[in-house]
């Protein structure tokens, strides 16, 4: 089964949202995460959660879609809506993967994510050609670059504004939102079980309906991630994947 993408909607108009919605739904492999009326929850929902693709209005209150754009260090794959076709050319400049007029046709929006999932495709298989044991990446700690092998990594803690990272030598604390990360670090191994906590799945050692373990420590398992967790954890059981 391919890889579901994960879809956020960011659109102030109810209509507008509903029938990219439901689109959404009518697509195998593309899941419905999220629907924010503005970029300020939208800001706060990416934090939070790792998005593979946002549905983003160009007219939003309070901060325009193309501003919000800007202010994303790790952007996700972004389709952006508008009524309005002179703003395509400003928006390309921000590597966007489609522009889609409203009213929205659903063929249109099919166009849209077959170039989503053939840019997916490609990264992964740039990804895979790259990858080893020794793929790492180095992080921010107090005014120097530490690296972290990507392997090393028992699990991911939130601190707000920041994350703390406990390999399998030690921990580190540097500036950056648990979701932003996990999107960031784009390796499978990594499941998302609590707002506060990612897990690589090759370091868990037990699990409950409530929570995991991993090198003896117990981390509770969120009540709305609870079925993705128990359904991923299952199929790695079973395929080592």
């Amino acid at each position: 089964m391919p890889e579901r993408i994960r879809c956020l909607i960011v659109e102030d108009e109810p209509l507008a949202a509903e029938v990219l919605a439901d689109y959404i739904r009518e697509v195998p492999h593309l899941e419905l995460v999220g629907t924010c009326e503005d970029a300020i929850y939208a800001s706060s929902f990416l934090k939070q959660n790792a998005i593979d693709l946002l549905f983003l209005d160009i007219h939003l209150p309070k901060l325009k879609g193309l501003d919000f754009l800007k202010m994303l260090t790790h952007p996700p794959q972004v389709i952006l809506t508008t009524a309005y076709h002179q703003y395509a050319l400003e928006a390309f400049e921000h590597d966007v993967v489609d522009y889609l007029l409203k009213p929205i046709e659903f063929e249109r929006f099919l166009q849209a994510i077959h170039k989503v999932k053939v840019q997916k495709e490609i990264e992964v298989t740039q990804r895979a050609e790259v990858a080893s044991e020794e793929s790492f990446r180095f992080f921010r700690v107090n005014k120097k670059n530490v690296k972290i092998l990507l392997k090393d990594i028992v699990y991911i803690e939130s601190l707000k504004e920041y994350v703390r990272i406990f390999t399998e030598q030690n921990a580190i604390v540097t500036k950056f939102q648990i979701g932003e990360l996990q999107t960031a670090l784009a390796t499978p191994n990594l499941l998302r079980i609590h707002r506060s906590y990612v897990v690589a799945k090759d370091k868990i050692s037990a699990y409950s309906a409530t929570e995991v373990e991993v090198q003896g420590k117990s981390l509770p398992i969120g009540r709305t991630y609870r079925e993705e967790v128990h359904a991923v954890l299952s199929q790695f059981l079973e395929t080592g994947k």
